[in-house]
C-alpha cells in the first residue's frame, strides 16, 4: 500500500510539474568566422605604425578606452555622457522596463488569491413562481469569500513566457551598452572634428598673416616701380579668399560644439569649449582577434539573446495545441446578518478543476506556430547579419588605418615639396625672375597640402575610434545580467550608470 501511495504521489508531482513542449534552445552558429583579418594592422613604432598584432596577454581596449588619447578635456566630457545623456537615459529606462516585465510574467507561475467581501440586503419576491417566499421581509447578505485560481503549467507555456522575458531583459541590457558605446564613440569623433577645426583655423590664420605680408611686399614693389598693379590685385585676391576660408571654419566648429553639448545633456547656449589646436595622433591600441568579436560586441549579444527569445515563442505557440488545466477554489463566510456571518455554520467552500481544449479555430493556432517559426528564422538571420557587419566594420577601419598611414607619409612629402616650391618662387619673384602668378599658384598648392595634412590626421584618429567601437570597446558578453543569482527567486543586476536592483526570475 505504501508503494502505491508513493507511485500516486510521484505521478501527481509529475503532473503538476508538467513537461515542456517545443524545441530546446541551442545557440545558432554565427556567420563564418575568419581565422585572421584580411586587412593586416599597420606595423611600426608607436610614432609611425600605431598598431601591433594582438597577443594573448595584450590588454584590449577596456572601460574608459578614450583615456588612451591623453586629453583631460576629452576624458571629462566622456564622463558626463554616462550621467546626463538623454538617449542613454531612454535606453536605461527600457532596460528597467524589460527587467520589471520578468516579474509580470513570473506571477503566472503562482496561484492568484482574491477576496471580494460584499454587504447587501435582499428581499425575495412574494410571488415567485413554483416557490412562494417563506421570508417576505428583507434579509441581509453578508459575504467574505477568498477565491484561488491556478493554471497548471503542464506544457511549459508559462515557464517559456518567463524565460522569454528574461532573455528580452538580457537583450535590452546589451542594447543599453550598444547605445553607451555608440555615444562615447560619437562624442570622441565630434571632439576630434572640433579640434581638427581648431587646427585648420590656426593654419588659416597663420596663412592670412603670411599673405598679408606678401600683399605688403607687392605694394612696396609697386610703389618702387618694380611690379605691376596686377601683382597687387592677385595678392589681394589670394588674401581675401583665404580669409573667407578661415571664417568658414567657424561654422563647422560651432556645429560640432553644439553636438557635444547635446551629447552631454546641455543646451548649446550654456556650453562652450575654448579653442586650441590639438596634436592629432592616434594612440597605440592593440587590435583584438576576430574570434573575440562575438563576445565583445553588445549588439551581437543582443541579437543572440533575441534568437533565444524567439525560440521560446515557438514553444509557447506549440503549447496552445494542448489542453489548459485550471484549479479553482473558494472559501469564506456567508450570512444573513453580521452577527451570524462568522459562525461556523456560515462557512462555505468549493474546489474543483476545469480543462479547456480548443477543438476548432480555423487554423489560428497553426498560423501562430508558423509565424513563431518564421520569427525565429528572422532573428537567426539578423544575428548572422550583425556578426558579418561587425567583421566588415573591423576590416573597414583596419584598411583605413593601413592606407591612411601610407597616405600620411605621402602627404608629408607633398607638403614639404609644396612649401619648398613656395619659397623658391617667392625668392624668384623678389629677384624679378618670375611673375607673381607663379607665387600665387605655389601659395595655393602649399596651403592645400597643409590642410590635407591636418585632414589625414583627423581621419586616422577617427578610424582609430571607430575600430575601438567595432571591437566592442571595453564591453564583453560576460557583463550581461545572469539568468540566476544567489537567491533562486531573484536576479541581481548591476550595470554602469544604471544602478542595481533585484529582478524576479523563475524558481
Amino acid at each position: 500500500m505504501n508503494g502505491l501511495y508513493r507511485r500516486v504521489a510521484g505521478a501527481l508531482g509529475l503532473l503538476l510539474a508538467g513537461c515542456t513542449v517545443g524545441p530546446d534552445y541551442k545557440a545558432p552558429p554565427p556567420a563564418a568566422t575568419p581565422v585572421a583579418y584580411k586587412e593586416v594592422p599597420p606595423e611600426g613604432s608607436a610614432e609611425a605604425g600605431i598598431w601591433r598584432k594582438a597577443r594573448p596577454e595584450d590588454a584590449a581596449p577596456r572601460g574608459k578606452w578614450w583615456q588612451a588619447f591623453g586629453d583631460p578635456e576629452l576624458n571629462a566630457l566622456e564622463e558626463r555622457v554616462n550621467v546626463s545623456n538623454q538617449d542613454l537615459k531612454v535606453a536605461e529606462a527600457r532596460f528597467r522596463q524589460a527587467r520589471a516585465l520578468i516579474g509580470v510574467q513570473q506571477a503566472a507561475q503562482y496561484p492568484a488569491l482574491a477576496v471580494q467581501p460584499g454587504v447587501g440586503k435582499v428581499k425575495d419576491s412574494g410571488h415567485q413562481p413554483y416557490s412562494p417566499s417563506l421570508s417576505p421581509n428583507p434579509l441581509g447578505d453578508f459575504s467574505l469569500p477568498l477565491d484561488l485560481t491556478y493554471e497548471l503549467d503542464l506544457w511549459g507555456r508559462i515557464r517559456r513566457t518567463v524565460s522569454a522575458a528574461r532573455e528580452e531583459a538580457q537583450a535590452t541590457a546589451a542594447d543599453l551598452e550598444t547605445v553607451r558605446l555608440s555615444l562615447h564613440a560619437e562624442l570622441a569623433v565630434d571632439y576630434i572634428e572640433l579640434r581638427s577645426a581648431d587646427a585648420q583655423q590656426k593654419l588659416l590664420d597663420d596663412t592670412v598673416a603670411a599673405y598679408t605680408d606678401a600683399l605688403q611686399l607687392t605694394e612696396n614693389r609697386l610703389n618702387g616701380g618694380a611690379a605691376p598693379e596686377s601683382d597687387v590685385a592677385q595678392a589681394q585676391t589670394q588674401l581675401e579668399t583665404t580669409r573667407v576660408q578661415a571664417t568658414d571654419i567657424a561654422v563647422q566648429r560651432a556645429q560640432f560644439e553644439h553636438a557635444i553639448a547635446v551629447l552631454i545633456g546641455q543646451p548649446p547656449a550654456q556650453f562652450s569649449l575654448p579653442a586650441h589646436p590639438w596634436q592629432l595622433d592616434p594612440p597605440p591600441v592593440p587590435a583584438s582577434l576576430p574570434s573575440e568579436l562575438l563576445q565583445r560586441r553588445p549588439d551581437i549579444a543582443a541579437a543572440e539573446r533575441r534568437v533565444a527569445e524567439a525560440n521560446e515563442q515557438i514553444g509557447i505557440a506549440e503549447a496552445a495545441f494542448y489542453p489548459t488545466v485550471n484549479l479553482a477554489g473558494s472559501a469564506g463566510f456567508i450570512g444573513t446578518a453580521i452577527t451570524n456571518t462568522f459562525l461556523w455554520p456560515s462557512l462555505a467552500w468549493s474546489v474543483g478543476t476545469t480543462m479547456t481544449q480548443t477543438l476548432f479555430d480555423a487554423g489560428r493556432r497553426k498560423s501562430v506556430s508558423e509565424a513563431a517559426i518564421a520569427g525565429y528564422d528572422g532573428t537567426v538571420a539578423d544575428y548572422r547579419s550583425t556578426t558579418l557587419t561587425a567583421f566588415q566594420q573591423v576590416e573597414d577601419n583596419l584598411a583605413a588605418l593601413r592606407i591612411l598611414e601610407r597616405e600620411r607619409r605621402q602627404q608629408q612629402a607633398a607638403t614639404a615639396a609644396a612649401e619648398n616650391s613656395l619659397r623658391l618662387f617667392t625668392d624668384r619673384y623678389v629677384g624679378g625672375l618670375d611673375t607673381y602668378l607663379a607665387v600665387v599658384i605655389a601659395q595655393s598648392a602649399a596651403l592645400q597640402n597643409q590642410r590635407n595634412d591636418v585632414d589625414i590626421q583627423r581621419r586616422r584618429i577617427e578610424a582609430d575610434i571607430l575600430l575601438v567601437k567595432a571591437l566592442g570597446g571595453g564591453w564583453t558578453s560576460a557583463e550581461l545580467p545572469p539568468l540566476t543569482g544567489p537567491n533562486p527567486h531573484l536576479l541581481e543586476v548591476s550595470l554602469p550608470g544604471t544602478g542595481s536592483g533585484m529582478v524576479p526570475t523563475s524558481p
